[in-house]
């Protein structure tokens, strides 16, 4: 089972018009968020996203855009589960 983090917070955005199919995505996510149909990247799962930016970062066609970091959803957890503040370092030091 994958890890999922909290619905609908993650910063990842695919442009379809941009996407030229090259799947670079699904090689380097590493929780399997991104499949390719059709000769286009799709994502399969954005709850899955932990927002590192390694598809944004290797997507040739710029057409991925995310706000890459800890992650917000996984600062929230961690923080839960250590009864701690959430830090994701993305709003200067507190979680968004």
């Amino acid at each position: 089972m994958k890890h999922k983090y909290l619905k609908n917070v993650a910063t990842l955005n695919l442009s379809a018009e941009k996407c030229i199919g090259c799947g670079r995505c699904v090689e380097v996510c590493p929780h399997e968020v991104f499949k390719v149909d059709e000769r286009k990247a799709r994502i399969k799962d954005k709850d899955l996203c932990m927002e590192c930016g390694a598809c944004a970062i290797n997507c040739p066609a710029n057409a991925i855009t995310v706000d890459a970091g800890v992650g917000c959803a996984y600062a929230v957890i961690m923080g839960w589960l250590t009864g701690s503040e959430p830090s994701c370092d993305c709003s200067g030091g507190k979680c968004c």
